[in-house]
This record gives C-alpha cells, structure tokens and sequence, in this order.
C-alpha cells in the first residue's frame, strides 16, 4: 500500500487550516503528505510555509452570479483536472483528502478517475456547491455538525467534528500583550473578519473605535488589502493577516467579534472565547455563515449580529452585551465536550487508503 496522501483545498484559510490540524495525526500513522492547490492562492503560502511539497494545479471559480468569467473559468477546471491527473499518477497516494474550495473540484474528479480513494471533509452545516460536486465520487465526507452527517447521501456521512490546530490552545497572553504594546489593564477584545477581511465590519468599527478604546483594547485583523492608514486610537493594534501569532491573540482576547465562517466559529468554541457573531448576508453568500451563527446562538455558545442591524450604536450595545454575559457563554462552551476531531478525520482517511 502507498504510504501517501494526496491533501487539497484552499480559496480562504478556513479551507486550509484543518488541513494543518490533520497533517500531524497522518504523519504518526506513518503517511507522507503532498498538497494540491493553485498557483496563486493563499494555500500556498500557508502549506509552504509548513514544509509541505506543494503542487500548483489551474482552477476556475464556481458562481452563483453573472461573470464573464463564468465563460472561461470552465477551461480552467478543465485544464486542473488534466494537471491533477499527471500530478497524482506520478505520486500514486493511497487516499486524498479534500478540504473544500474551487480548487478540490478539479483535484477530487481526477482522483475519482484513477480509482483513488476520495475523503470529503464539510466545515458548514450545509454543504457547499464544490462539496456538492464532490461528495458523488467521495468514499467518506467527514462532517463539522451532526445533523449535517446524517444528510450525505448513500451513508457516506461521517461526523467528525472540525479539526482545529493543537497550537492554537497553547498560546501566550504575555506574547500578545507586549506585541501589541497593551498593559493588560483594560479587556482585550479581538476582531477578525476572516483571513481575507470583512470591510462592512471594518468600516463601523473604525468609526466607533474611539469611544470602544476607552473601555477595551482592541486587536483588529483586518485583512491584508484592507490596512488602515493614519492614525490609530491608542489602545488599537491591527494586522492585516496572522498566522503563528493567531494562537497569542486568542490567549489575549476576554471576548471576540467575528464572522461565522466554520473554522472561525469551531475555533471559538474550542477557545471557549465569547464572541459577537455578525454572518456574512444571504446576499453575499449562499447563506452558510447564517446557518453556523444560528445554530451556535440557539446552543447557548455565541451572541449574534445580523450586518444589515449593525451600525455604531448597536454594535457598541452588542460588544457591552457580549461582555456582561461572557463568564455565562465561557461557561457553557466549556460544557461541550468535544472530541479530537483531527484524530477522527485521519482515522476515515487512513481506513480509506486502506
């Protein structure tokens, strides 16, 4: 039997991070790892800078709205799909492991092509459109939420849980502390966006940041092309993305205001961090992000934040609110006992690639 697993995925880091969780537990089964992601994406800064062999594939993105590159990106697919091919009869792997993003599509069909054993792994509770295309020529497809495993068709639904980095539970306050040049006096509110950013959040944030800066010291991830210029209220320290520093901002942070994409929102729930949850709208997206804030509103886990409701005085409301009740949602997210969930994932793939 190959000893390798063929791993893709990307697009957004929450399409690449689990991945980074689940790569150590393959490792101590005795596999060898290779990653599949495009040339340009920022999956491949991530897996290089983890040591990883990284082969760059073409990938075209898969809309729900009018594009003309709708009209070309097919070629694109098709083209990985080749790319893919080549890549993974010279690797020959056992299994691959597909964490989602346009550019699994490509990856998972040529898989399925050379009779490779495909494991899907669904983050949201409901399964997104390169998951959908997916999951026919998948043996598992590993699952975040329950229910959402007992939906896959054909049995192929495993719940597993998310994988989330051991490292991001072992981080430093002090390390985060002293990079951002707090004293620790004041509570630490941490704002991230998603790695690409959320400027909707960004934009009344800034305005209200002054008066936010009296009571809370803020650690904003901003997202990279979304820096802000000028001067910055004393008290705020932005980033435009983190990486290995994420774990000390965790460490850091009292309460935190965040999107609900799955990483994000498993990672609090893991961090048992109180967050304020503002979903990305049905409008700009396919509602997904709506589904994980409702569901960890309704388990007692996080407050929610509807954007088209946020403006400065109910945003200001809603991060004091989140506050007066943080001890009350620390409470009971530490109640929820999860498993290891990267253990889970490499366990489907390892029996996979049997």
């Amino acid at each position: 039997m190959s000893k390798t697993v063929v791993l893709t995925g990307g697009g957004t880091a929450g399409h690449v991070t689990p991945n980074l969780a689940v790569i150590p537990k393959l490792e101590k089964m005795g596999f060898h790892i290779e990653y599949i992601g495009t040339k340009n994406g920022m999956e491949r800064e991530i897996i290089e800078k983890a040591g990883l062999p990284y082969h760059a594939v073409s990938a075209g993105k898969l809309r729900r709205y009018f594009s003309f590159r709708n009209f070309t990106d097919p070629a694109r697919i098709v083209a990985g799909y080749m790319q893919a091919r080549c890549i993974l009869k010279r690797l020959k792997p056992s299994a691959v492991f597909s964490k989602g993003g346009f550019v699994s599509v490509p990856v998972v069909f040529a898989a399925h092509s050379l009779k490779i054993p495909v494991v899907l792994h669904e983050s949201d509770y409901t399964p997104g459109l390169a998951n959908r295309l997916c999951i026919p020529r998948a043996q598992k497809v590993c699952t975040a939420f329950s229910s959402t495993a007992q939906r896959i068709p054909d049995g192929k639904g495993v719940y597993t849980g998310l994988p989330i980095r051991e490292s991001l539970l072992h981080g430093s306050r002090e390390n985060a502390l002293r990079m951002c040049g707090f004293s620790g006096k004041k509570p630490v509110l941490l704002v991230m966006g998603g790695s690409l950013g959320a400027q909707p959040i960004n934009d009344v944030l800034d305005a209200v940041m002054p008066t936010l800066t009296k009571r809370f010291d803020v650690m904003h991830i901003r997202g990279k092309e979304n820096l802000a210029c000028g001067f910055l209220p004393c008290g705020c320290k932005q980033f435009g993305y983190v990486d290995r520093e994420l774990a000390d901002l965790y460490a850091a942070a009292d309460i935190m205001l965040s999107r609900a994409g799955a990483t994000a929102v498993f990672e609090i729930l893991a961090l048992a961090l109180p967050a304020l949850l503002v979903p990305l709208t049905k409008a700009s997206s396919r509602g997904d992000q709506l589904l994980n804030a409702k569901y960890f509103e309704e388990q007692g886990f996080s407050h929610v934040l509807l954007q088209e409701d946020m403006n400065e005085e109910s945003l200001l409301r809603a991060i004091d609110e989140l506050y007066r009740n943080a001890d009350k949602l620390r409470k009971r997210m530490k109640q929820e006992r999860a498993a290891d969930a990267a253990d889970a994932v490499a366990r489907v793939i390892a029996d996979a690639a049997k």
